[in-house]
């Protein structure tokens, strides 16, 4: 990390994505236990700072999967299978408890890889005054690296928080985060974070 990164907690977001139930199991012994605990130390520090804190859930509805073209990669959703992991009302799509969303908190449900295409996140985020994310999520090869693409290209500066991030792919992770991620923003520790918000 440069030692002049500085974040405006009043201009900033930390975005806690797809840590919810199902994905974090599924991710156990990719760092998915490893990645929320840290996430929940970013939260109460972003929290303390006095920055926003936004989730990101991927779930659907029945609406939602009925209205998926056949030609899309998501059709595989309406299995049965994937359709009852994934449905909006199944315990495995609740956000882990660990770090349950408070009141005033941003809590968006999403239909696709990226934070932004299928919600109205980015509505959310410029009413507030957001023009700084801190990204965390499972998994950095799926929701980190979408939301990092849209993220700066919609003119955020944007921040990964690579130990609070994990994929369960070998090498991919380390891949993104030292290669890709700081083509598009600021690849950072946890440990770093204090520091940059000035606590």
């Amino acid at each position: 990390m440069s030692d002049t990164l500085t974040i405006d907690p009043a201009r900033t977001a930390l975005l806690a994505m797809d840590f919810q139930a199902g994905i974090v199991a599924m991710a156990a012994e990719a760092g998915a236990e490893a990645a929320l605990a840290r996430t929940v130390d970013a939260i109460d520090l972003v929290r303390k700072a006095g920055g926003r804190i936004g989730y990101v859930r991927v779930a659907f509805t029945d609406d939602d999967i009925a209205a998926i073209p056949a030609n899309s990669h998501f059709a595989a959703v309406a299995t049965p299978e994937r359709r009852d992991h994934l449905h909006a009302d199944a315990p495995t799509t609740v956000i882990d408890e660990r770090i349950a969303p408070e009141s005033g908190d941003i809590v968006v449900r999403k239909t696709r890889v990226g934070a932004f295409s299928t919600t109205d996140l980015d509505q959310q985020l410029r009413a507030a005054g957001v023009d700084t994310l801190i990204l965390t999520g499972l998994s950095t090869s799926g929701v980190v690296l979408s939301t990092v693409r849209d993220g700066a290209d919609r003119d955020y500066r944007v921040i990964v928080l690579a130990d609070a991030c994990a994929d369960p792919t070998p090498g991919v992770h380390e891949f993104l985060t030292e290669r890709i991620f700081p083509r598009q923003g600021t690849v950072i520790s946890s440990a770093d974070l204090a520091a940059a918000l000035g606590a």
